[in-house]
Formats: C-alpha cells, structure tokens, sequence
C-alpha cells in the first residue's frame, strides 16, 4: 500500500492525475520519437525496421539510420527538452509570461557566438565543442548586457521585457554585421539563424546530454525559489527567500540551458516562448512537477516538428523536382509558433 492508496477517492484522484498526465505525455514523446525516426528520405520505412530488428544486409541503410537519424532524433529531444525548461524558468524568474530565450537576449547572443567563432574560423559544423563553448559566452553575454541595462529595475517584469527586446534586437544586428564581414560563412551559419537539426552527429549528443541533465537537474532543483519567485518579490521576501540570488541562479540556469540547446539545433523559434504556458497548463503551476512536464513537452515539439519538417520535405521534393531541397525544422516551429501566439493573443483580447 502507497501513501496515495490512504487518501480518500476524490483527493486520491488529484494526487495520480499529474502521474497520468506525464505518463501520458511520455507516451507522445515515444509516438513522435518514432515518426522522426522513420520519416527521413534514404531509406524506407521498412529498412529502417530491419535495421532497428537487425535484420538488414544494406550497409548504406545501417550508416544513415544509426549514425544519422538516431543521433538526430535524441538531439532534437534534449534541445526541445532545454528550451522548454529555459522558457519555464525565465518566465517564472522574471515573472514575465513573454520573457522566452527569444526575447531576452540569450538565444540571440548564443547565436551571435556561433556565428562570429564560425566566421573568424575558430568554430563550425565540424568542431561540436567549440561551437558549445561560444554559443554559451555569447548567451551568457546577451544575459549579462540585460541584467545591466535593466538595473534596479529588474524586478519589473514590463521593463525587463522592453530591455530584452531592446538588447535582442542589438544581438541581431551584431550578427548581420559578422554575417557581412565574412559573407563566405553564409551558408555554414544559415542553420544557427533558423534552427536545424540536419546534420547531428553522435558527437553533438555525446556533448549536449551531460550539460543538458546537469542544468534540468539544478533548475528542478530551484523549483521551490521559483515558484516563490512567481507571487512577486514581496511575497518572496516575505518567506525567507534572497530574491537577488534566487533570480540569479535561476537566469544561469536558464542562460546554459538555452546555449547548449543553440549550440546544437540553432535558434528555434517560439519553443521556449510558448511549451511554458502549455506546460502550465496542463500541469499546475507547482514548478516540482511543471519543469519535468515542461521538458517533456519541449522534447514532444521538437521532435515533432522535426518528424513535420522532413515529411514536408520528402512532399516538396516530389513536388518541385528538387532533389536537396530541405525544410529546417526552425522555420516550421517559428510559423506555427507565431500562428498560435496570435490566436492566443486574438483569444485574450476578445475575452477583455
């Protein structure tokens, strides 16, 4: 007998319906895992089965399903993961419903990392590490540059918004000047701009799972801040919190969760802006059991798009006789994310 099994029904039923919840959504993470692992070109549903089952005799089909897709698939799970729980904690930390990794200055300074190691030639597709470890200074930069713009006025949710589109917009300006400095990076940078998960390699998972389970691991673990952080700095205060610190270690948090994403799929649009509010949503607003479900939830989108983005690619290719034609998967999530951002705006406004 568990300690659930002692409460009585109806509170019984709230307590198991977050366990229902995440097992379920666990479920859609396989369902969606297992579309983006059969929807690539190359190989046919059925090879990549018997590959799965052992059962194949196509060396060709071997290399692609497991040095290719494989790599590719888990990839796009942990960055979704990252972005998700980034997303979460900014919003909770800043207490700021738009404070995504969009728009406060750690995806674009991440990217303007990659971007200006890639152009100086010290950083490309071919080097995992060092694109990790620009991309991190650059988020950490772009953090860095909001949290001394805003000053003392941090703790206004409004004008840190306004500061990070402020300092969002200069990041990307950055980035156009490196771009125009060294144009014969064009092409290796493009995917950064727009997010792609082409290309990921065994090395790129070997790097991004140990940083991506470390800072899930101490963002779940300032759950308990956080959620304080979200009643407001009184409130917070009030309850014995250092609200400065507590901020502090939950925008680190963030700011390394969204570069080790950057780092390996580019910059996704409106993955860490909008799996926040579904996450909450769908699971509360006890953090506890939000940023699991958040990172479920981040890992379920990308994936997906990533499994819409090359069915649509295998269609256009039918379609348009191009044989190399590919959607990023950073476009399909940045349509569809600025799609249902304004329907949830048009919602909000009409019930106002």
């Amino acid at each position: 007998m568990t300690l659930i099994d002692t409460v009585p029904g109806p509170s019984r039923r709230v307590l198991r319906a977050p366990g229902v919840r995440m097992g379920g959504l666990a479920l859609l993470v396989a369902a969606v895992a297992c579309a983006d692992l059969f929807a690539g070109r190359g190989v046919t549903p059925e090879g990549v089965r018997a590959v799965l089952l052992g059962g194949s005799d196509d060396p060709t089909g071997e290399h692609i399903v497991l040095q290719l897709r494989l790599p590719r698939l888990l990839v796009a799970l942990v960055a979704g993961a990252c972005l998700g729980v980034a997303g979460l904690v900014l919003q909770s930390a800043l207490r700021n419903p738009l404070a995504g990794p969009e728009v406060t200055g750690v995806t674009p300074g991440a990217v303007l990392g990659a971007v200006a190691a890639t152009g100086l030639g010290l950083a490309g597709w071919e080097s995992p590490t060092a694109v990790v470890v620009a991309a991190c200074l650059g988020g950490f930069a772009g953090a860095g540059l909001l949290w001394l713009l805003a000053g003392r006025e941090r703790g206004d949710p409004e004008q840190t918004a306004v500061y990070g589109v402020l300092v969002s917009a200069v990041l990307a300006g950055l980035t156009a000047v490196v771009l125009l400095v060294a144009p014969g990076e064009l092409g290796s940078v493009v995917q950064w701009l727009i997010g792609s998960t082409e290309g990921r390699v065994w090395q790129h998972w070997n790097l991004l799972w140990p940083w991506a389970a470390f800072w899930c691991a101490a963002a779940w673990l300032l759950a308990g801040p956080l959620t304080l952080l979200r009643c407001g700095d009184e409130q917070a205060s009030a309850a014995g919190l250092a609200t400065g610190r507590g901020r502090g270690a939950a925008l680190v948090c963030a700011v390394a969760l969204t570069a080790g994403a950057v780092s390996a799929v580019g910059a996704l649009g409106f993955v860490g802006l909008l799996v926040p509010h579904l996450a909450l949503a769908v699971f509360g607003a006890d953090l506890r059991i939000t940023l699991p479900g958040a990172a479920l939830l981040g890992a379920a989108v990308v994936c997906g798009a990533d499994a819409a983005a090359q069915l649509l690619s295998r269609l256009l290719v039918i379609a348009l006789d191009a044989d190399r034609l590919t959607l990023p998967v950073g476009a399909l999530t940045t349509f569809v994310g600025a799609g249902l951002l304004m329907v949830v705006a048009r919602r909000r406004a009409d019930e106002r």
